[in-house]
C-alpha cells in the first residue's frame, strides 16, 4: 500500500493497510509467506534489488498514471524482483486510441499503454488473459469505471440496477517476467 500527499487519501490508505495487516494475520495458514511492503509513491522501493519472485497489482495503474507516479511504480517493480520474476497486472481497459484525457477522466487505461510502461521499465510481456474480460461494459459511463461495481457511483436519476447488471469494468490481465 502507498503513502499519498493528499489527508483524504491518506486516510483511506491508512484503513486499507491496517485492514490488510489484520486479514494477513488472522488468516496466516494462507497468507503466512507473504509480506505487506509500505512505500513512498514518489519513489517507491519494495524491497532488496533482485529480492521478490513475484509482483501483483490489481486496478492501480490508473491512479498511478493519475498522479504521475506510474512510470516510478514500474521501475520500483522491475528493480525488486528477480530475474525471471514475474508481474501481473490486472487494469480497467479503454479501446484503443482513447486519449490520455479521456483515460485520466474514466479509470480506463489502454492495454498499449500499460505494456509500454512495463516495458520501458525493462519487462518482458510474456501472456495476455481475458479471464477478467467483460464485454458489457461500454466503457462510456458518466463517472467511468466507478460507475460500475463495486463502487457504483451512479449519476443522480440513473437506474442503479442497469449498472449492477454490467457488472464490474473490462478488465486487461497481464503477466510480465524480468529477464
Amino acid at each position: 500500500a502507498g503513502a499519498v500527499e493528499d489527508e483524504r487519501a491518506r486516510g483511506y490508505y491508512e484503513r486499507s493497510n491496517q485492514g490488510l495487516r489484520d486479514k494477513l494475520a488472522g488468516n496466516a495458514d494462507v497468507y503466512g509467506g507473504m509480506t505487506l511492503v509500505e512505500f513512498d509513491t514518489g519513489s517507491p522501493n519494495f524491497g532488496e534489488s533482485g529480492s521478490a519472485d513475484l509482483v501483483l497489482t490489481f486496478r492501480n495503474v490508473h491512479n498511478w498514471t493519475g498522479n504521475g507516479y506510474d512510470e516510478a511504480m514500474f521501475n520500483g517493480f522491475f528493480d525488486v524482483l528477480k530475474s525471471g520474476g514475474v508481474l501481473g497486472v490486472v487494469e480497467h481497459r479503454a479501446a484503443e486510441g482513447t486519449s490520455a484525457e479521456d483515460s485520466a477522466k474514466s479509470g480506463y487505461l489502454t492495454e498499449s499503454y500499460v505494456i509500454g510502461l512495463a516495458e520501458k521499465a525493462g519487462f518482458q510481456l510474456a501472456e495476455k488473459s481475458e479471464i477478467n474480460a467483460n464485454p458489457a461494459d461500454t466503457k462510456d459511463h458518466a463517472n467511468g469505471v466507478w460507475t460500475l461495481p463495486p463502487v457504483l457511483r451512479v449519476p443522480e436519476g440513473e437506474d442503479k440496477a442497469k449498472y449492477e447488471a454490467i457488472g464490474e469494468s473490462d478488465r486487461m490481465t497481464l503477466k510480465f517476467v524480468k529477464p
